[in-house]
């Protein structure tokens, strides 16, 4: 199977901007690897904000949640360049795969764990297992789907809270833990949107794994006729 077939299908990819930025960076440049490894960079930094935010008070808790929240959408950006600087303009190379995937993994267990440790210093507990539990689920769904492609099936990107999902989640949650002081709330923002987090991955990872039990049988079934 190739890379192209492992593609997460996005429709901002064919976007005017999209491509027109990949063209920018491509012309400068810019490498695919570097750009899968900024991502990395805009999680830590996403996660370390996450941290800030969770423990503080007062209009500095905004900017740090503000500046999470910008982070996590950074860190898209950057998952949806290297696709385009490595394919559409030629740049990737023979390691791209590595870093096409590895950092992915790293930064979402980066940020939600963060994300659970901020809610715990916020005096909320549970956080910090919260956070990591949706950690962990995003690990092993995203196993689910490399482990089908192992057996030769394409991808499985099916939701309802896959990578997208879980940060534009996560985006929401931070946007809104920015101003739930108003309505006298400390961390219960952020412990609501990692829940609804956790119980979408863990329906994802569940379908997911339907899908290629599924998918299993229907290949033993054609093998036992051909047989």
């Amino acid at each position: 199977m190739t890379e192209m077939q492992n593609r997460r299908p996005l429709k901002s990819r064919s976007a005017a901007w999209a491509q027109s930025l990949a063209k920018l960076l491509a012309d400068g440049g810019a490498q695919a690897d570097t750009i899968s490894a900024a991502s990395l960079a805009f999680a830590i930094l996403g996660g370390a904000f996450l941290l800030w935010g969770g423990g503080d008070e007062g209009w500095t808790r905004a900017i740090a949640f503000l500046g999470a929240a910008g982070c996590i959408q950074l860190r898209l950006l950057c998952n949806l360049m290297d696709g385009l600087v490595a394919v559409e303009n030629g740049q990737g190379s023979a390691s791209g795969p590595i870093w096409n995937e590895l950092p992915d993994r790293f930064a979402d267990v980066i940020l939600l764990a963060c994300a659970g440790y901020g809610a715990a210093s916020g005096h909320m507990p549970g956080g910090a297992e919260l956070g990591w539990s949706c950690a962990s689920l995003a690990l092993i769904t995203a196993y689910v789907r490399e482990f089908g492609r192992g057996f030769g099936f394409a991808p499985d990107f099916s939701g309802p809270m896959a990578k997208p999902q879980r940060m534009a989640a996560l985006t929401i949650t931070a946007l809104v833990s920015a101003i739930e002081g108003l309505w006298g709330w400390h961390g219960e923002t952020m412990m609501v949107g990692l829940a609804v987090i956790g119980i979408g991955t863990a329906i994802t990872l569940g379908r997911r794994v339907r899908t290629l039990a599924r998918r299993l049988a229907e290949r033993s079934g054609q093998e036992g006729d051909e047989a």
